[in-house]
């Protein structure tokens, strides 16, 4: 009897099973598996049929005023929808966009982002599109995505959607497209698609407008970047850029907006030239300046490390703008800037900050070479020189920093009047000297066998030589100064680390690769 009744009940525990399987294949899971095809014969982990069937998912939707469900799209995707048995379910969004992460204007309130509700519908759409997002990262795969009219279909949603989260994973999508050269072209060749993307920069949403920075960042980027510039050339396009980079309080998006910028002025000659003397008329530089101020008051005031990219591409922008020679002069003599970036190079934890610390010492070596009176500024700053000497082991594996950051030692020593100066002050340059001699000895050594091409001549008594070896003879100088006159000086003036030995050991460092550089 119990045999006769177990046999039923294991049937319905299966079927049981089996139903709860075939729910859960719409349970959303960020990686949800590919189902086996046997039609393509293509090397990879997902099935073709598989990635097809998520960009028909993807398909935009729209209610008819009669109740019926209209197709939105090209024909390219008809002919997708006529060939899929699945059908669309149509979507209901409700977008809660009262809220920003920018300064309200007028208030200068700070808000929090908006977030998107999405109905159930909407959430396999979700699903579908941030496995897509996830694919396309893969050359493979994306290659053939924008075979199958993916671009079509994400055309499609951005012109139809008011879901934020729609249009930041259609974004999403494109950008990691935009990564491989065969889809950027595709990308490039659709028609009116780079267009809507650059709209996107119009949104409110922190999320969609990072996707949009990253995107466009790839597109100056490319082969293509002319017709991407061409795309944000209109002023009201560069305005909201500006707007953008200077309001918004979410670190993340400031990183995306100033890199887009660093994308234009590393690109091309014709996208600087497209782009970059209307950003300069609209305060690029004022701009600039202001959110380097900004991030340096929150290093000063209290550690954040997510700010700290922000930091290093607010500098590495402003060093792109240094070296073209139209807006030198306007960067370099604006004195709040020199500041700044001085008051970095004294920052006294700089390990975590090290690369923009070495950009920072690219910059001084560009202002003071062109605006030298602003040398004699800091000439007299030791903890200015105490923090160059620190960031030698920073500089170990880029020589164009190493021949900054000597050739802003030599400027500044170079104004040290060592006869002239008091007790006092030439007993804290002998200090600092000494507390750093082993980071300018390892550089030395570690560069030994460095010619002294690259290293800036510096003019003194009418003639010149190379950064490094004037430096280092002017350290020679000052030490010299001090042994002359160390005996008439109280003991308590002569610290622990200011010995004979280690004042001789770096004498004979200076003499040794003196003479090297001469030889």
């Amino acid at each position: 009897m119990e045999a006769s009744n177990s046999a039923p009940r294991r049937e319905e525990e299966e079927e049981e099973e089996q139903d709860q399987l075939e729910k859960d294949r719409f349970v959303p899971s960020h990686h949800p598996s590919a189902p086996p095809d046997e039609l393509f014969d293509i090397s990879t982990a997902v099935d073709p049929s598989y990635v097809i069937s998520l960009i028909r998912k993807l398909l935009p939707v729209e209610p008819r005023s009669g109740g019926n469900t209209e197709i939105r799209g090209s024909n390219c995707i008809d002919e997708v929808v006529n060939s899929s048995n699945d059908s669309c379910e149509s979507r209901e969004v409700v977008d809660d966009s009262t809220k920003s992460d920018f300064r309200g204007e007028g208030d200068g309130d700070l808000r929090d982002g908006g977030t998107a509700h999405l109905s159930a519908g909407e959430e396999v759409w979700e699903e579908c599109g941030c496995v897509l997002w996830d694919l396309a990262a893969n050359q493979t795969h994306s290659e053939l995505m924008v075979q199958n009219f993916v671009l079509d279909v994400l055309l499609a949603n951005l012109m139809v959607t008011q879901s934020v989260r729609v249009t930041e994973i259609c974004l999403g999508i494109l950008g990691n497209l935009a990564c491989h050269e065969v889809p950027m072209k595709h990308i490039v060749s659709t028609n009116g698609l780079i267009s809507v993307m650059v709209n996107q920069l119009f949104l409110d949403d922190t999320q969609c407008l990072c996707e949009a920075f990253r995107l466009l960042s790839y597109g100056l980027q490319g082969r293509e970047c002319i017709k991407w510039a061409e795309a944000l050339q209109p002023d009201h396009i560069l305005s909201r850029i500006l707007w953008i980079m200077e309001n918004t309080l979410n670190p993340q998006l400031i990183e995306k907006s100033v890199g887009l910028l660093l994308s234009m002025l590393e690109s091309q000659n014709e996208v600087e030239h497209t782009l970059l003397s209307r950003l300069m008329k609209l305060g690029l530089a004022s701009i600039l300046v202001n959110l380097l101020a900004f991030e340096m008051s929150k290093l000063k005031n209290d550690k954040m490390p997510d700010r700290y990219p922000v930091l290093d591409v607010i500098l590495r922008a402003l060093e792109a703008l240094c070296v073209i020679d139209v807006y030198s002069l306007e960067i370099c003599s604006n004195k709040d800037f020199f500041q700044l970036v001085c008051d970095l190079i004294k920052f006294p934890d700089k390990v975590e900050i090290s690369t923009s610390c070495v950009t920072a010492v690219v910059l001084i070596a560009n202002i003071v070479s062109d605006v030298p009176d602003l040398a004699s500024n800091i000439s007299q700053d030791f903890p200015f020189l105490q923090g160059l000497l620190d960031i030698f082991p920073f500089t170990s594996d880029d020589s164009g920093a190493r021949c900054a950051l000597w050739s802003i030692i030599a400027r500044l020593l170079v104004r040290v009047r060592e006869d002239e100066m008091s007790t006092s002050s030439l007993r804290q340059i002998v200090f600092i000297l000494l507390s750093k001699s082993d980071a300018i000895e390892d550089d030395l050594f570690d560069h030994q066998f460095d010619e002294n091409k690259g290293f800036e001549s510096v003019a003194t008594s009418g003639r010149k030589l190379d950064a490094r070896t004037l430096a280092l003879r002017r350290i020679t100088c000052i030490l010299n100064k001090w042994n002359a006159l160390k005996d008439s000086f109280e003991k308590d003036m002569i610290e622990e680390h200011a010995t004979d030995e280690k004042i001789c050991r770096l004498l004979g460092i200076c003499h040794k690769h003196t003479v090297s550089d001469t030889s």
